[in-house]
């Protein structure tokens, strides 16, 4: 614990320009200038750089770019694969586990070790990797790097040592799961094939051992031919030639017949007592057209042949359909006896897999269910009703059901919201689903000790605006809101707006919550804001609108002030707007032009809305002069005061939203007043009216689909999304502040200001309503609007807001001139407030009342506020408190009334910040910071001391830029893919108890027991239960195999270390259990191989006893 004590004795008060002279740049903590002040400012900062650790914690949402799918019917849990080298393990709800090969190669097949707590993987660069399940955070165990060969189909027996790996080549090579190292054992292809077969078979597309005997395997080449290999004499059983390229084989599983899935839509069945031909050929698809022939189909990619006991056998595929069927979505059938099930899905069909009762394959398999994985879409379908219904999925599989286009994240909401708001949602949610419980239900987890109400809000490119529960590390829908339905839907072609209307007119771009009062604003793409109240009941509403002409109509060049360290500020002067009149803030417009229309057209008449959030107004920005509206670049609202701020680069707007009216509209030139930092020269106006047109209004619907649209961001620090994953990297030198390329604006290294030989337009960047003091002169807070600029300009509006209700809905609130002008390097990003003793202030609100509710005649409504003065808490240290100021570039700490700059600390030069925030973490306060070079760090505060600097990603991308931002508790999130949200933690603590927080994926469970086969079918099915692998594939037998081939990397231990990793006094209990009921079984099978074999020696004594009865009396020769 550190305790800095700062005399402030040395402040300059007599210039405003010494007060906003910044320090040397050098400073790490920055240097007080100094200024005879008799305050002194008593901070205990406890916060230590041991507090933070910076490590991820959980993902959720849609694995991205899936490609492979695995399922342990034993322990219940499911894998998935995606391009991108990540595993995503799903168990019971609160069971997920997110895994990344360091490689980032696609994953392109899983195979699970049933109920041994591990997976296999073989990703695109030729390499197996063994993981531990054993462990909340999964690790790699062991790898194997094919150097020589292309690894294509892999297939692990149930409760073998042994994976089976075949190759392009078309070899078959087998893998140790315990050591991971290849055997000498192969099967060469040429080996496989005849001799007298002169082309090659192509690669190896499928792998599987016999269900009568797993001494031989079934080795699938593409061009369609089917080999049986006997492990044990090494040679061929069988071989099948056939003419179309096959793509998967299943078996029945009494091991007599299998079916081929073809590249021409054909299913054929196969008698192993005859091979020569297929005993059935289908298209299940394909019908017989007027001439004979079949019609041609596409490739069926697999199929499944599931037996049942009480019905028909099922047989499940994907694919198949004829080609002249254009338009037809992608299908899964389902053939039961006779009936065919054509099942469409949305989208196209990766992998799917059929769920069943036993991991044995050679009994009854008792499908239960199949498990689609679809490129965007994760469905489970119930087999065991005759209409399929899908079951309702417990993940949040749809964040990415729109593109999300902005994120919010609230880690300490009101603990009743949570409730409220699931109640409301749950009455629209759909209908329809499988009675039955999800089936991948394995895994154990339970609420930690380290929880609280959480919330994350989602917007997306349709305008709608998801509320999910994010508490205790999981991810729930709670309710979901459409803005679109606030307006009437556009039609193309119908007046001067047709031109904006594009796919995603009401994308969302940033929202603002009060969680308190539960006052919710919506800012969207069009230049709108909407204003939402909640109410737990219908109403009929009448949504009122107010149009805002907020344009500016010439370009202002900003020139170096004279004193470019030192600018000089003088006293604001009377500079008083006009509150009621939404009017231009330029004077060239003339009035009453036809372009003065919204982009969009609210619906004006009175409609039923349903309970949850109801819209109450909408302000729209215009077009003027044929130039459409610049979108909102900041939001901020305040339900004490009942006032609503937005700004764009234009200009600033506030209005009061329970009196309906506009209170300010006006340029940003013209709210300093004669305080203008900056000497600007006017230029001739429209001198690039062509180019701001083009880039005003973007669809968002492809903002995740190889950026291809270049978007306008709500980020000034960032200019455009170019088609060039890297072009952040170019723009990391700079820190452009305004809306495209042809209108940025860099500022120099030094406090000054660069020449610019180019126009620029200061946009509003953030803003933020909080009780503060206007002036240097004020002995009491007051309302204050604090508003930050794009070229680092911090300007601060008083207000005067009547304090009685009945006079606060007639009197208008009045808005002084600006109060003051502060000065940091770098466009603006956020504000926060703390009293003298360090703790934050938060900003008044309104306890939440429902307008809707029945009138109580005893209780009458009336608003209820709550403020937290600056002043409450200040006995020690007198009046004032602090105001922290980031920038892109920098962050000062400001001593109000006195506007003294007491901390400044120069966050980075070769980059910029993208957000920041000031967030609570371990009862203390400090200010966190995410860079665009992908830097997270952490600054104490007051004292602006580095606390964290992590290097986190090593390429920021624009998603991330949009989506990133802190909460308190030490927590943040940002979108890593255009389907799946990622949360971290930059806490010490949160850290130590992540392993509590997550579920456990392996839980001990007996391994069911094999049918008994009986004594004919064991005499006649073959003698399977004697095959031995590990005198096949060993090395005593087979050898070492080439060191060339492939390549060993050892990871943190074998598999005996793996079955003891697993952690938890429960789980060791029920290990040691299992393990007690093991040896005692082991135990009682060998009393009774004890007695077999006493009993098989009393056998033999008596055989020999009779023997030598009957041949002693017998000569030699007799014999």
């Amino acid at each position: 614990m550190k305790k800095f004590r700062k005399v402030l004795d040395g402040l300059t008060t007599s210039s405003p320009g010494g007060t906003i002279g910044s320090p040397s740049c050098g400073s790490a903590a920055g240097t007080p200038t100094t200024a005879p002040t008799p305050k002194e400012i008593d901070v205990q900062e406890t916060l230590v750089s041991e507090n933070f650790q910076l490590c991820k914690t959980v993902r959720h949402g849609f694995p991205y770019q899936p490609t492979a799918l695995a399922f342990d019917p034993v322990q219940k849990i499911l894998a998935v694969g995606s391009r991108t080298g990540g595993v995503r393990i799903l168990g019971r709800p609160g069971v997920d586990c997110y895994c990344q090969h360091e490689s980032g190669a696609a994953v392109l097949q899983l195979q699970f070790l049933i109920n041994e707590g591990a997976l296999v993987t073989a990703c695109a660069d030729d390499t197996l990797h063994l993981w531990n399940l054993r462990q909340r955070r999964p690790a790699i165990l062991h790898s194997l790097k094919f150097n020589r060969e292309r690894v294509t189909f892999c297939h692990l027996p149930f409760q073998s040592k042994w994976l089976y790996v075949g190759t392009e080549r078309g070899n078959t090579h087998m893998v140790n799961i315990e050591s991971f190292i290849l055997s000498g054992y192969v099967i060469m292809w040429n080996k496989a094939i005849e001799l007298s077969t002169k082309t090659h078979p192509g690669p190896v597309v499928h792998l599987s051992d016999s269900p009568k005997d797993e001494g031989k395997l079934l080795i699938g080449f593409e061009s369609g031919t089917v080999v049986q290999w006997d492990l044990r004499c090494k040679k061929a059983d069988f071989r099948i030639y056939y003419d179309e390229a096959i793509h998967s084989v299943s078996w029945h599983h009494e091991g007599k017949q299998f079916m081929c899935s073809h590249s021409d839509g054909s299913l054929t069945m196969w008698n192993l007592r005859n091979t020569t031909k297929p005993f059935q050929v289908t298209f299940p698809h394909g019908k017989i057209q007027r001439d004979g022939r079949k019609e041609s189909c596409k490739p069926i990619l697999k199929v499944e042949y599931k037996t049942s006991r009480s019905s028909e056998p099922f047989i499940v595929f994907s694919g198949g359909l004829s080609y002249d069927k254009a338009g037809r979505r992608p299908t899964l059938t389902i053939m039961h006896g006779k009936a065919i099930t054509v099942l469409e899905m949305d989208y196209p069909i990766v992998e799917f897999m059929v769920l069943c009762e036993t991991p044995y394959n050679n009994e009854v398999q008792e499908p239960s269910a199949v498990v689609v994985l679809l490129e965007k879409d994760l469905i489970v379908v119930d087999l065991t009703q005759s209409n399929f219904p899908v079951f309702e999925n417990p993940y949040p599989m749809d964040i990415h059901e729109s593109p999300v286009t902005c994120t919010a994240y609230f880690a300490d909401c009101p603990p009743d919201i949570i409730p409220i708001l699931y109640s409301i949602g749950a009455k629209h949610k759909k209908t329809g689903y499988s009675q039955k419980e999800w089936p991948i239900s394995g895994g154990t987890w339970t609420l930690g000790s380290h929880t609280y109400p959480e919330i994350i809000i989602t917007g997306h490119a349709d305008g709608s605006i998801k509320f999910w529960d994010a508490s205790a590390i999981t991810l729930q829908m709670l309710y979901k809101l459409k803005t679109s339905k606030v307006f009437e839907k556009p039609k193309p072609g119908e007046g001067r707006a047709a031109d904006l209307v594009e796919e995603d007119p009401f994308a969302v771009q940033m929202v603002s919550w009060c969680p308190q009062s539960r006052i919710f604003c919506v800012v969207g793409i069009s230049a709108h804001v909407i204003l939402y109240r909640f109410s737990k009941y219908d109403a009929n509403t009448q949504i009122v609108c107010l149009d805002v002409r907020l344009q500016c109509e010439s370009d202002d060049v900003i020139t170096p002030s004279e004193n470019e360290n030192n600018p000089c500020f003088p006293e604001p002067g009377s500079h008083s707007p006009q509150p009621q009149h939404p009017a231009s803030p330029s004077s060239g417009t003339p009035e009453g032009i036809k372009d003065s229309i919204p982009c969009l057209k609210v619906k004006d008449r009175v409609v039923r809305v349903p309970p949850g959030y109801q819209a109450e107004l909408v302000i729209q920005l215009l077009w003027v002069d044929g130039e459409p509206p610049q979108q909102i670049t900041t939001l901020d609202i305040n339900s004490a005061y009942g006032l609503l701020a937005f700004g764009n680069c234009n200009g600033l707007a506030i209005v009061d939203y329970l009196q309906k009216t506009i209170l300010l509209c006006m340029s940003t030139l013209d709210l300093y007043g004669a305080a203008d930092p900056y000497q600007r020269l006017t230029r001739s106006p429209r001198r690039n009216r062509q180019s701001t047109s083009e880039v005003c209004m973007r669809g968002l619907s492809n903002f995740y689909s190889d950026s291809k649209k270049r978007i306008r961001t709500s980020y000034q620090s960032l200019t455009e999304l170019s088609d060039n994953q890297q072009s952040i990297d170019m723009e990391r030198s700079k820190s452009p502040t305004s809306e495209s390329r042809e209108n940025s604006f860099s500022r120099s290294r030094s406090s000054s200001v660069s020449s610019i030989d180019r126009d620029t337009k200061e946009a509003i960047t953030t803003l933020q309503f909080g009780e503060s003091y206007g002036r240097k002169s004020d002995a009491l807070p007051t309302p204050c609007l604090w508003v930050g600029t794009s070229l680092g300009v911090v300007v601060l509006i008083p207000m005067s807001i009547p304090t009685d209700q009945e006079e606060r809905m007639e009197e208008p609130v009045t808005i002084g001139p600006s109060g003051m002008v502060l000065m940091l390097k770098g466009s603006v990003l956020r504000f926060g407030f703390l009293d003298c003793m360090g703790a934050v202030i938060q900003s008044p609100y309104e306890t939440w009342r429902d307008l809707n509710a029945p009138e109580d005649p005893d209780r009458p409504r009336r608003r209820k506020l709550v403020h937290f003065s600056p002043s409450s808490s200040q006995d020690a240290c007198g009046d004032g408190h602090l105001a922290v100021v980031c920038s892109e570039r920098q962050a000062k700490v400001f001593l109000m009334p006195s506007q003294s700059c007491l901390f400044v600390h120069n966050i980075t030069e070769s980059s910029f910040v993208l957000r920041a925030d000031v967030v609570s973490v371990c009862n203390s306060v400090c200010l966190a910071c995410f860079c665009a070079n992908g830097h997270i760090m952490t600054l104490s505060l007051p004292s602006l001391r580095p606390l964290m600097d992590v290097n986190y990603l090593p390429l920021t991308d624009m998603r991330i830029a949009r989506t990133f931002c802190f909460t308190n508790g030490g927590q943040a999130l940002y979108l890593s893919s255009p389907t799946e949200i990622q949360r971290i933690t930059y806490s010490q603590e949160m850290c130590d108890n992540l392993q509590e927080m997550l579920g456990e994926l392996f839980t001990p469970i007996e391994t069911p027991e094999a049918q008994n086969r009986g004594f004919l079918k064991g005499f006649f099915g073959g003698n399977a239960n004697t095959f031995d692998r590990e005198e096949l594939f060993g090395e005593a037998a087979a050898g070492k195999a080439s060191r060339s081939l492939a390549q060993h990397i050892p990871g943190q231990g074998g598999m005996e270390g793996m079955k003891v990793a697993a952690g938890g006094a429960v789980g060791d209990l029920a290990r040691a259990r299992i393990a007690l009921d093991e040896r005692g079984q082991r135990l009682g099978e060998l009393e009774e191989r004890t007695a077999l074999m006493m009993t098989s020696a009393e056998t033999f004594s008596k055989h020999a006893h009779e023997l030598m009865l009957k041949c002693k009396d017998k000569k030699w020769y007799q014999f």
